[in-house]
């Protein structure tokens, strides 16, 4: 298994469970989020900024998650964020969502770096600096 480029840890909160106390599925894609926001302010970057007198953005492309076992109000979990591809105007990122030694779920989030213009949102290069940054994290 290879090292994750980045972690959080989060406690899972009441009001993110459902009515069997598990945490609600669509919750695991606000976590592979945070981790990813937190992610891209490490190396400089956000999410939603203007980059080289554009206003660009990360729209997702693509997003899936595989559940693995429970997780409940209380529980401690650890989003860990594997780069998987980096291309030109995009990233794919692979997240493990664990509680101890459990794998509670895996995800993936395709991203694409996109500005938004008169004509409407572009995809876009990645800034130099972020593509390199992104490319030794593979």
């Amino acid at each position: 298994m290879s090292t994750p480029a980045h972690q959080i840890k989060r406690r899972v909160e009441f009001y993110e469970t459902d009515m069997a106390g598990i945490v609600h599925f669509t919750n695991f894609f606000r976590f592979m989020e945070a981790c990813e926001h937190d992610f891209l302010r490490t190396l400089d970057h956000e999410l939603h900024g203007v980059v080289e007198g554009l206003e660009t953005g990360w729209p997702r492309v693509n997003a899936t998650c595989d559940y693995r076992a429970p997780a409940r109000f209380g529980d401690e979990l650890t989003v860990s964020l594997f780069v998987e591809e980096v291309r030109n105007r995009s990233v794919r990122y692979r997240f493990d969502i664990t509680k101890g030694d459990t794998l509670v779920a895996e995800g993936r989030l395709s991203v694409a770096h996109v500005a938004m213009t008169e004509d409407g949102i572009k995809a876009v290069p990645l800034p130099g600096e972020l593509k390199e940054k992104l490319d030794d994290l593979k």
